[in-house]
C-alpha cells in the first residue's frame, strides 16, 4: 500500500471520513497545478483539509510553508477550525484570506519605502477617524479620513447635491470593479454606472488619497493593487515569499478577481504548486470584480495542470439534484460537469403560483408555523428589500428568525421618509420645514423661489394660504395647489395604507419618482418596491400614529435579527449571502421577472465585463437552489399592486424540466387493404389507424450515444417516459421497465434522438 493510501485508510479509521474516487485524487495530487471543480454539496472542505494533512503526514512538509487562501473570512475560520478538529496534533496551517495577504505584502513594502499609511475602510465610525485639513474640498474645513465619508463630500462638491445610500452603493462597487480588474485610468470611462460623474470622483478620490499628508491613504481594493505593485516591482520581496509557501492552496477561486489571480500567479511561478478550488457555475460576483472566466483559461496559465471534476452531491435528494443539474446546463460558458447523486429520491420540487404578491408572506408563515426545528429552514430572495414583508409578516406570527444581510438602511430611506412627511402634514399643514421636504414630490408645481417665499413669512397659518394669498404664482398652479391642500385635509385620520395610495395617485409621488428615475438615474422599480412594501406593513394598521410606531419597532427588530444566529429561527437570507449554506427546507420567493432576471440581467454586459449577465443570474439562480437538502420549493405570483406580474424565466425552466412538455402528436394511417376490384374505397371505420408520438429532435450533452453503455441494471431517463430501469438489451430493441409499464424501444432512436441519459 502506498503511503497516500495508507494515509487515506488511517483517516477513515480514525475520522470516519471516506473519500470517494475523485476526492482521493484530490487528495494525492499535490504536485504541480490542480484545478479542482467542486459541484455543490460534494464535500469540498473535507477534501481540502484532507489534502492539507496528507502533504504534512504523509509527505513530511513543513506546516509553515503551506499557505492556504479563502475569500472570506468565515470561510478561513471555517478550515482553521475543521483542520484543528482532523489533525488535532499538527501545528496550525497558515489560512488567510487574499486581502489579509495582501495587507502583509503591502506593510512590508510601504515601509521599506518609508510611506507611513492609514487604512480608511472598516466598521471604525467615520466620525471617530482622525480628521485632518481637506486638501480635495475647499468648501469643508475637514474630512474625516474615512473612504465612505470622502467619496460623500466628493460626491456633493462635484455634484451639488448630496449622494444617497445608493448611490454610494454603486458608487463604491463600481471603484472596487475598477481596482478589481486592473482597468487603466485611460479605460475607466468605459465602465457603465449610473453615478453622476462617477470618473471624476475616482480621480479626484485618488488624488486626494496620495495628495501630500503625513500618511497615504489606503481603502481595501488599494491593499491588493499595491500588493500586486510590490511583488511586481520588488523582486526580493516576491522572491521571499516565493520561497516562503511550496504549496498554495485557493479556495473559492471562482469569486477571484484579477488581480487577486495576478497576486497568486506571482507567488507559485517558481514550484508550480497551485491548488485552485472553485466551481464555475456558483461565480456570482463579477459585479465587483470577480474573473469566472479565469477559470475556464485555466489550461493556458498553466499547461500541465491536472482537471479534476467533483461532481457527486452528498446534500441533497436526487430530485433536487437532477434538476438543478439540468438547470444550470442552459448556460455554455462553463465546464462540461454532471453533478449526480447516490442520496435517495425524496419530494420533487414544488413550484407554487400564488395570486398576489401579499399572499406570499402568508403562505410561508402557515407552512412555516408547522415546522418545529427552525434552524433548518431558510427563506431566500435576491435583494435585501424582500426581507422587510418577511419580517413584517413572521414578527406579527411571532416566528423567531435571523436575518443573514440585516440592512437597517430601508428604514432611513428618503423615500420612507418622504412618507412620513407627507402624513405628518395632515397633522399640520403650518410648518413650511416640512413642505420644504416634499414640496417638489407632489402636483404643487412649487418652485424653489416659491418655497423661499413661504419661509420667509414667518405666519402661523397654512403654508398653502401663505402661497395662495402671499406668493406670486403662475395661474395654473392655483387650481392644484387648492387641489392638494383639499387632499391634505382629508387624509387627516385616514389609515395608512389608503394615506399611501392617496399620496402615491392623487398628489402625484409616484409621478414625481418616475420623473427623479429619469433624471438621476435612480431605479424605479426599487422606488416602488419601497413604496410597495410600506403598504403592506401599513396593512391592518388603523392610524398614522401607529404606521409610523411599527416603523420605528420593525428596525429595532432588524437590529436584534442578527444575534439570533444559532437560534431556533428561520434564516432570511439574500442567494448571494448563502453561498456555503445548506438547509433541510429552503424557500426561494419573489421568482418574477424584473427581479430575478432583472432588466440589468438581460441587457449584455460592458465591454469590460464581456460575457451577458444573464448567464450570471441563472448562476445565481442556481445558488438558491442547492442550498436545499430535502424540500425546495419555488415562490412566484401573479400579481402586485394592481400591476401584472410575470413568473421568473427560470421558474418555467424548472417547471419544464419536472414536467417535459408532451411531443406532438401526428396521425399517420396504415396502407389501405388492396381493392377487392369492386372499385370502392374502404371506408374511415374499417381503415387501420394508429396514433405515432413523433420525438423531437433535441441537443442533450447527458443523452447516452453509445449502445456499449446500455446495460440490463442501469437506471436512465428517457425524455418522454421519465424514469426507468433497462431489463435486457438485444440487437435492435431495448426493453425499459418504468413505473406504470414495460417498454420495447428501438435502440438506434433512442441513441440518434438522445432520448436516454443515465440517473
Amino acid at each position: 500500500m502506498s503511503a497516500g493510501n495508507a494515509f487515506l485508510a488511517r483517516k477513515q479509521r480514525e475520522l470516519g471520513v471516506a473519500l470517494n474516487e475523485v476526492q482521493q485524487k484530490a487528495v494525492l495530487q499535490t504536485e504541480g497545478p490542480l484545478l479542482l471543480l467542486a459541484s455543490p454539496g460534494s464535500g469540498k472542505t473535507t477534501t481540502i483539509i484532507m489534502r492539507i494533512g496528507h502533504l504534512i503526514e504523509g509527505k513530511g512538509v513543513d506546516p509553515s510553508r503551506i499557505k492556504a487562501v479563502t475569500f472570506s473570512r468565515a470561510s478561513a475560520s471555517d478550515m482553521k477550525e475543521r483542520f484543528k478538529r482532523f489533525f488535532p496534533n499538527l501545528p496550525p496551517v497558515d489560512f488567510s484570506t487574499i486581502h489579509s495577504l495582501a495587507f502583509e505584502v503591502m506593510r512590508i513594502y510601504l515601509h521599506r519605502k518609508g510611506l507611513p499609511f492609514q487604512i480608511i475602510e472598516g466598521d471604525v465610525d467615520p466620525e471617530e477617524q482622525e480628521q485632518e485639513p481637506d486638501q480635495g474640498d475647499p468648501g469643508a474645513e475637514h474630512l474625516p479620513l474615512h473612504k465612505k465619508i470622502i467619496l460623500r463630500r466628493l460626491f456633493q462638491t462635484i455634484n451639488g447635491e448630496n449622494i444617497t445610500d445608493d448611490q454610494m452603493d454603486e458608487l463604491t462597487t463600481y471603484i472596487s470593479y475598477i481596482k478589481n480588474k486592473m482597468i487603466p485610468g485611460e479605460r475607466w470611462n468605459a465602465v457603465k454606472t449610473d453615478v453622476k460623474q462617477a470618473e471624476r470622483i475616482l480621480r479626484e478620490y485618488e488624488a486626494f488619497k496620495r495628495s501630500s499628508r503625513p500618511k497615504l491613504l489606503v481603502d481595501y481594493d488599494d491593499m491588493l493593487t499595491i500588493a500586486n505593485e510590490a511583488l511586481e516591482r520588488e523582486k526580493g520581496l516576491l522572491r521571499s515569499y516565493q520561497q516562503k509557501y511550496d504549496y498554495v492552496l485557493t479556495d473559492e477561486s471562482q469569486d477571484t478577481s484579477v488581480v487577486q489571480h495576478a497576486i497568486i500567479e506571482k507567488l507559485v511561478k517558481g514550484h508550480g504548486n497551485l491548488c485552485v478550488v472553485a466551481d464555475d457555475d456558483q461565480s456570482i460576483y463579477s459585479w465587483r470584480g470577480a474573473e469566472p472566466s479565469y477559470l475556464l483559461q485555466f489550461k493556458r496559465v498553466y499547461p500541465k495542470a491536472v482537471t479534476l471534476l467533483m461532481e457527486q452531491n452528498y446534500r441533497s435528494t436526487k430530485d433536487i439534484v437532477s434538476v438543478a443539474n439540468q438547470f444550470i446546463k442552459r448556460n455554455k460558458d462553463r465546464y462540461n460537469k454532471n453533478m449526480f447523486t447516490r442520496n435517495p429520491a425524496g419530494k420533487p420540487i414544488r413550484v407554487r403560483s400564488l395570486a398576489h404578491f401579499a399572499d406570499q408572506t402568508k403562505y410561508l408563515v402557515r407552512e412555516i408555523q408547522k415546522v418545529e426545528t427552525l434552524t433548518e429552514v431558510a427563506v431566500l430572495y435576491r435583494n435585501n428589500s424582500s426581507s422587510i414583508p418577511l419580517m413584517n409578516e413572521f414578527d406579527r406570527a411571532g416566528i423567531p428568525f435571523y436575518m443573514k444581510d440585516a440592512d437597517n438602511r430601508f428604514f432611513s430611506h428618503w423615500v420612507v421618509e418622504d412618507i412620513l412627511n407627507f402624513m405628518r402634514m395632515t397633522y399640520t399643514d403650518r410648518r413650511p420645514e416640512l413642505l420644504e421636504k416634499i414640496y417638489a414630490k407632489f402636483n404643487g408645481y412649487i418652485t424653489k423661489q416659491q418655497m423661499a417665499a413661504v419661509k420667509a413669512f414667518h405666519t402661523n397659518e397654512s403654508v398653502f394660504d401663505t402661497l395662495l394669498d402671499r406668493v406670486q404664482l403662475n395661474e395654473y398652479q392655483i387650481k392644484p395647489l387648492k387641489a392638494s391642500q383639499e387632499t391634505f385635509r382629508q387624509m387627516r385620520g385616514m389609515p395608512p395604507r389608503p394615506a399611501i395610495r392617496v399620496i402615491r395617485e392623487r398628489l402625484g409621488y409616484e409621478k414625481a419618482l418616475e420623473k427623479m428615475c429619469e433624471r438621476l438615474g435612480f431605479r424605479k422599480e426599487y422606488l416602488l418596491g419601497i413604496l410597495n412594501t410600506l403598504e403592506e406593513i401599513a396593512d391592518t394598521l388603523q392610524t398614522m400614529e401607529e404606521f409610523a410606531s411599527r416603523l420605528k419597532y420593525l428596525e429595532s427588530v432588524l437590529k436584534t435579527a442578527k444575534s439570533r444566529k444559532g437560534q431556533n429561527a428561520v434564516t432570511f437570507s439574500t442567494f448571494h449571502s448563502a453561498k456555503g449554506l445548506e438547509f433541510e427546507q429552503v424557500y426561494m420567493i419573489d421568482l418574477v421577472e424584473g427581479i430575478i432576471p432583472s432588466a440589468e440581467d438581460l441587457k449584455t454586459g460592458s465591454p469590460e465585463r464581456g460575457a451577458s449577465l444573464i448567464e450570471e443570474a441563472t448562476r445565481l439562480f442556481y445558488v438558491g437552489m442547492t442550498r436545499a437538502k430535502q424540500h425546495l420549493e419555488l415562490l412566484t405570483y401573479k400579481e402586485r399592486d394592481t400591476e401584472k406580474t410575470t413568473a421568473s424565466r427560470f421558474v418555467t425552466a424548472v417547471m419544464t424540466i419536472l414536467n417535459p412538455p408532451k411531443p406532438p402528436a401526428t396521425f399517420e394511417r396504415k396502407p389501405a387493404a388492396a381493392s377487392s376490384g369492386r372499385g370502392y374505397k374502404q371506408s374511415p371505420g374499417q381503415m387501420g389507424e394508429r396514433w405515432n408520438s413523433a420525438v423531437p429532435e433535441a441537443f442533450n450533452p447527458n443523452a447516452i450515444t453509445n449502445q456499449k453503455e446500455l446495460a440490463p441494471g442501469l437506471e436512465v431517463k428517457h425524455r418522454v417516459f421519465g424514469r426507468g430501469t433497462i431489463v435486457r438489451v438485444n440487437r435492435e430493441r431495448i426493453h425499459i421497465r418504468f413505473e406504470k409499464t414495460e417498454k420495447a424501444l428501438s435502440i438506434a432512436t433512442c441513441l440518434e434522438k438522445r432520448l436516454l441519459e443515465p440517473v
